[in-house]
C-alpha cells in the first residue's frame, strides 16, 4: 500500500513527463506545505529559477488572512514579477496536488496578474 505522499510523488512524476518550461514559456512550479505555499517560474532548459514567491515573504505575510487568500497574494505576486521580466505566458504544474483550495487560488491569482496559462 502506497502512503500518500508516494501517491503523490508518483503524479508529480506522471505530471513532469508532460509538463517542461523555456526561457520564453517557463513553468509555473507549485509546492504546498501544510501551513506554507511556494510559487517559481522555471526555465528547464537551463534549470534556471526565473521568478519565485511564497507566503512567507515579507509583504504577503504581513498581510493576516485565510491560507487560500494568502495563496492568491502568491499568484498575483508570481505574475507581477513575470511581467517585469517580460513573460507573459507560462505552463502550470501543480506538483501533484488536487486542483482545488490553494492551487487553485494561485492559478487564479496568476490569471489576474496577467499571466496565461
Amino acid at each position: 500500500m502506497n502512503t500518500k505522499l508516494e501517491q503523490r510523488q508518483k503524479i508529480r512524476y506522471r505530471i513532469r513527463k508532460k509538463v517542461a518550461g523555456t526561457a520564453s514559456k517557463p513553468r509555473l512550479s507549485i509546492f504546498r506545505s501544510n501551513k506554507e505555499i511556494y510559487a517559481q517560474l522555471i526555465d528547464d532548459d537551463n534549470g534556471q529559477t526565473l521568478a519565485a514567491a511564497s507566503s512567507r515573504d515579507k509583504d504577503i505575510a504581513a498581510q493576516k488572512g485565510p491560507k487560500v487568500e494568502m495563496a492568491k497574494l502568491v499568484g498575483a505576486a508570481v505574475a507581477r514579477k513575470a511581467t517585469e521580466l517580460g513573460i507573459s505566458t507560462c505552463v502550470f504544474d501543480r506538483g501533484g496536488n488536487l486542483y482545488h483550495g490553494r492551487i487553485k487560488a494561485i492559478a487564479e491569482g496568476a490569471r489576474e496578474g496577467g499571466l496565461q496559462f
